[in-house]
């Protein structure tokens, strides 16, 4: 099923990542937090599907889907050459991500724009649960920091919410974490006793969980999308 969506408004994130607010008129949009989406259209006589991930809250006509733009991108260079009032073409919501249990301690871990259904998560676990969060977001630079503003505002607001950054690329006026977000986990939790979400590249993501089992994380306790695995070994034959 798809759904013809208008291009409400558009903001830029940072200098590769806009936000696209996508209305459906008379729609409620009621997946579960973590679920994605795809956008499709037709490309040099071919049909072009890819996911991504809403940022915003079910319960209303609107999604937002943050979108960074790759020099070889089909789909992320169409998206960012949409302008308000634009119509775009949605799948139905889906995926495999999504909150398990409100109650326990959790950790989100999450590179790039694997930011957006964690960033959904953390929101729905704020809303809803009862524990102890932490989110640690891997980046470039500072500059590349997704919703970076209102993670620090979430985290004013919540006492039970620590976000931990590091980044690869720090530059001299950054002195928090540096290098791959998955080696500083067990510097601020205790992996046994919580439930992990995890979404990034594929690598980061199978590398995170053979890192979190090392340290005894239970399997049944760490979730991704689920395919990641075979991704890498795709890449790799």
């Amino acid at each position: 099923m798809t759904h013809t969506a208008t291009v409400e408004a558009i903001h830029d994130l940072t200098p590769r990542v806009k936000q696209f607010r996508l209305r459906v008129e008379g729609h409620e949009f009621d997946h579960e937090p973590g679920q994605h989406t795809t956008v499709q259209f037709d490309h040099e006589g071919e049909e072009v599907v890819r996911p991504y991930t809403p940022t915003s809250l079910p319960g209303t006509d609107a999604i937002t889907l943050a979108i960074k733009v790759y020099d070889d991108g089909t789909a992320s260079a169409y998206m960012h050459q949409r302008r308000v009032g634009d119509e775009v073409t949605i799948g139905s919501l889906e995926g495999n991500l999504t909150l398990r249990d409100p109650d326990a301690d959790v950790a989100f871990v999450a590179t790039g724009t694997g930011i957006t259904p964690t960033f959904a998560l953390l929101k729905q676990y704020l809303r809803e649960g009862t524990g102890d969060v932490h989110f640690f977001f891997g980046e470039k630079d500072q500059e590349s920091v997704i919703y970076r503003e209102t993670l620090e505002q979430l985290e004013a607001e919540h006492e039970n919410l620590t976000v931990v950054y590091s980044l690869s690329d720090s530059g001299y006026e950054w002195d928090g974490p540096t290098g791959h977000v998955q080696e500083h986990v067990e510097e601020y939790v205790d992996v046994e006793e919580r439930d992990f979400y995890v979404c990034g590249v594929p690598q980061m993501v199978v590398d995170t969980r053979e890192r979190l089992a090392d340290l005894g994380a239970p399997d049944e306790r760490v979730y991704t999308e689920g395919w990641e695995e075979g991704a890498v070994s795709d890449d790799e034959e």
